[in-house]
């Protein structure tokens, strides 16, 4: 395999990636590990199908820069200031206690003070990227357990980065003033990012906004831009890509940009996820096993636990903490940067690398078992958990993407009848548009919105759709209406669906894929049929009266495809 180019490199994990993947979806076991094993296979150990280690490492750092980026996007500032105080309490408790812990068992282990430490911080650490795809995979991003982890590691990524800037300053012989201006440039620029993002990146975002291809350029250009001068100042490019996605969460426009990013971050994703598994084989197995396992039994039980604790004291329900330690239970990516910093900068020896790299594996490897049965292990454990809930707890709270009996999808033809229609029967509505002008309209009404295109399936999930009790859709586009159809059909048959139509062959295939209404220009519009949902509700059976004569109507008047 030695001579290989590293297209055919990548080529040659890629197709190995997928039989991997295949077998693990067909054993029902999660991807991740599918990624990590595919790594292990196509190292020197089996295939050695990967020579060109920097090309992988960079597009590692590509993907991570990217799923970051994505996550800082989905990172609404009212949320995160709404959970502040948790994020913060929790952070420090348990980084601190974890560390310490870590440091004990490393020095039980013989190892150096200096390097006990360093292994307690990466003990601390939870991975963005583990924790951030299955959390994607699971569709819980917006449930409170999965902000209060992605706050946690928002706040873990920061500490871990200053912690590189301390180890690079000292390395270098800097003093604290080198330290100081380092934490002073940051500053400078998040307070530019901030500026930048209240008044200048809006106005940017909506000449984009014209051009799908245009706005998608923009948001890779922003994105990879900030990273980069994160990265030229002294912070990581992970740090930047972070703040660039957080910088444009409160526009309009940022699901869209999420979604059409997804695609290429997972390619990246899974490429870096390879590469941890090629890098993640130490080639003294036996020597590193058991403080492997011993570290590993701190971050499954120690970390938890402090969670758990941290949690119950400040009244958060025992499902909510008991969800966010499983979250939390492996260490991160951060980690194993820090590390090699360290050995890099001679405060630690190339073992601490090794033993730090297994352990990576075996918490990666068990985490995305625990998160993805945590719902069952949660039932199994419920009454042992109540030692860590106080008897007054918060409730925990549904993301703003649950739970709507009413989606409206489209505002321009005939929405504003339907809000007012929905506002008078004091239904929990929301509005779906990707018209950015529309969107602002809604917005100035004080009426909950998303911007997103109605067939994206991601925000479709996330919208709790197969939930809903009446679903109208304004929007004329026949595509569109027929994939939220066929949609509905199969994920929820008893919702009532109120779409509209051009021509009489569309409405036809429209009703033949269960709408129980589907509006025309010239038949019935949509205040009528918003005066119909007023007095009679969202029972399917009363709109069979209004169906029946209009598909009687339809076969009168047009009994063709139109050419």
């Amino acid at each position: 395999m030695h001579g290989l180019d590293l297209f055919t490199q990548i080529s040659l994990v890629v197709v190995l990636g997928a039989v991997i993947a295949g077998i693990m979806r067909a054993l029902k076991q999660p991807l991740i590990i599918g990624h990590i094993i595919t790594g292990i296979l196509a190292g020197p150990t089996l295939f050695n199908f990967i020579h060109d280690e920097k090309g992988f490492e960079f597009l590692s750092t590509f993907g991570v820069a990217l799923l970051l980026f994505v996550v800082g996007l989905e990172l609404s500032v009212k949320i995160i200031s709404r959970l502040s105080k948790v994020v913060f309490t929790t952070t420090l408790t348990q980084v601190g206690m974890v560390t310490i812990a870590g440091a004990i068992a490393a020095r039980l282990l013989h190892f150096g003070r200096l390097e006990s430490v360093i292994i307690g911080l990466c003990l601390a650490m939870s991975s963005t990227i583990i924790i951030v795809t299955l959390l994607h995979d699971k569709r819980e991003t917006m449930r409170l357990y999965a902000q209060i982890a992605i706050g946690v590691l928002l706040l873990q990524d920061i500490v871990a980065t200053l912690g590189k800037i301390v180890l690079s300053a000292k390395a270098e012989g800097g003093s604290l003033l080198t330290l100081g201006l380092l934490i002073g440039r940051g500053v400078l620029v998040i307070l530019i990012l901030y500026f930048v993002s209240k008044y200048v990146l809006p106005k940017l975002v909506k000449l984009m906004q014209s051009s799908k291809e245009l706005l998608f350029m923009f948001s890779l250009a922003w994105a990879l831009g900030i990273a980069t001068l994160f990265a030229k100042i002294g912070f990581s490019v992970e740090v930047g890509a972070l703040f660039a996605g957080v910088s444009m969460a409160g526009l309009p426009a940022s699901r869209e940009i999420s979604s059409r990013l997804r695609p290429l971050r997972d390619f990246f994703i899974i490429i870096f996820l390879v590469t941890l598994g090629h890098t993640l084989v130490p080639g003294q197995l036996k020597d590193l096993i058991v403080p492997a396992l011993v570290f590993s039994t701190v971050v499954f039980i120690i970390k938890p636990l402090v969670v758990l604790i941290t949690l119950g004291v400040m009244g958060y329900t025992k499902r909510a903490s008991f969800k966010t330690a499983v979250a939390l239970s492996q260490i991160s990516e951060f980690s194993l940067v820090f590390v090699v910093a360290c050995v890099h900068g001679n405060f630690a020896r190339p073992e601490v690398q090794a033993v730090i790299g297994l352990t990576a594996l075996i918490t990666f490897a068990g985490s995305a078992y625990l998160m993805k049965y945590d719902d069952e292990l949660y039932t199994k454990l419920e009454k042992h958990l109540r030692l860590f809930e106080r008897k007054v707890t918060k409730l925990e709270q549904k993301g703003a993407l649950q739970n709507y009996s009413v989606v409206l999808f489209g505002y321009r033809k005939g929405g504003a009848e339907f809000i007012r229609t929905f506002r008078a029967m004091k239904k929990r509505f929301v509005v779906v548009d990707y018209d950015p002008d529309a969107v602002e309209l809604i917005e100035r009404q004080h009426v909950n919105f998303l911007y997103g295109d109605a067939t994206d399936v991601e925000l479709i999930e996330e919208l709790n759709l197969d939930k809903s009790k009446l679903v109208v859709s304004t929007i004329s586009d026949f595509a569109t209406n027929e994939f939220l159809a066929s949609w509905l059909k199969a994920n929820n048959p008893g919702a009532v669906f109120v779409a509209s139509a051009d021509t009489a062959y569309h409405a036809a295939h429209l009703y033949s894929e269960g709408a129980a209404y589907v509006m025309m220009p010239h038949f019935i519009g949509s205040e009528k049929i918003s005066t119909f949902i007023k007095r009679t509700g969202f029972k399917k059976s009363e709109f069979n009266k209004f169906r029946e004569k209009h598909l009687h109507y339809l076969e009168t008047h047009y009994s063709e495809e139109p050419a």
